[in-house]
């Protein structure tokens, strides 16, 4: 199966551009000042991301592992699917790397602020004070970022959500698949037991009519069977 038809492939560029968008908002949540109402709303948008891109890729893991279960039923050998496992732990990697940023840098807000909350009365409102001032420099261009950052945040969310259906789509793919597999078992099982009492009743038929004849009437009836056992080798088996 070429690259283009496999869905491994298509599902594996959405996830990559899902990993891209993520660490460019990444890079921004870096940017911006701590504490921010903007850097709130985005670390909890990289947090749902980083949840979604995660749970894609375990997706696409339970995928390679119906794969490897009949690696030739799919046209792919083992080092595909080594090529395959290790895109998927690199990608899950910076996805948790990412997750681990975002969520050490929320505890140390967490903890900058009940640092003011123990300082003495005069230390707290001089420090907050401070704080106060620089968040009133930084709101009227934070405003307008805030916005841009929310819109494109939910257009990201939009995209996530259509490719979890595509995921959807190609997971029940598979399972037709492997249906429409069990099936040609089932009908091949039925067809040898069709054959197999055939071959039982023509016995039977032959061991009845072996009684009755001469010798010379037991030779023919050889002959014959060994000419229509051949029939049936090559109708049941060469074709």
């Amino acid at each position: 199966m070429s690259s283009v038809q496999d869905p491994f492939y298509i599902v594996k560029e959405e996830i990559q551009e899902s990993i891209d968008k993520l660490q460019s908002s990444f890079h921004q949540w870096e940017r911006i000042s701590c504490d921010t109402g903007a850097q709130v709303h985005l670390t909890k948008d990289l947090l749902a991301a980083c949840e979604s891109i995660e749970w894609q890729v375990d997706e696409l893991d339970k995928a390679i592992s119906v794969a490897a279960g009949d690696p030739s039923w799919y046209g792919i050998d083992e080092a595909e699917l080594e090529k395959r496992r290790r895109w998927t732990s690199t990608a899950r990697t910076q996805v948790g790397n990412a997750r681990k940023a975002v969520v050490a840098g929320r505890e140390v807000n967490i903890t900058v602020r009940r640092e003011l909350m123990r300082m003495p009365n005069s230390q707290q409102t001089d420090k907050s004070n401070q704080y106060t001032q620089d968040n009133d420099d930084l709101i009227q261009s934070e405003s307008d970022r805030q916005v841009l950052l929310i819109k494109q945040q939910d257009e990201e969310l939009d995209e996530l959500s259509a490719s979890v259906e595509r995921i959807g789509g190609v997971g029940l793919t598979i399972h037709e698949e492997l249906l429409a597999q069990e099936k040609i078992i089932d009908d091949l099982g039925m067809e040898m037991d069709s054959t197999s009492n055939r071959l039982d009743f023509v016995q039977k038929k032959v061991a009845m009519i072996m009684k009755k004849a001469s010798a010379k009437g037991q030779l023919m009836m050889i002959l014959f069977l060994v000419v229509l056992f051949i029939i049936l080798f090559v109708l049941v088996f060469l074709t």
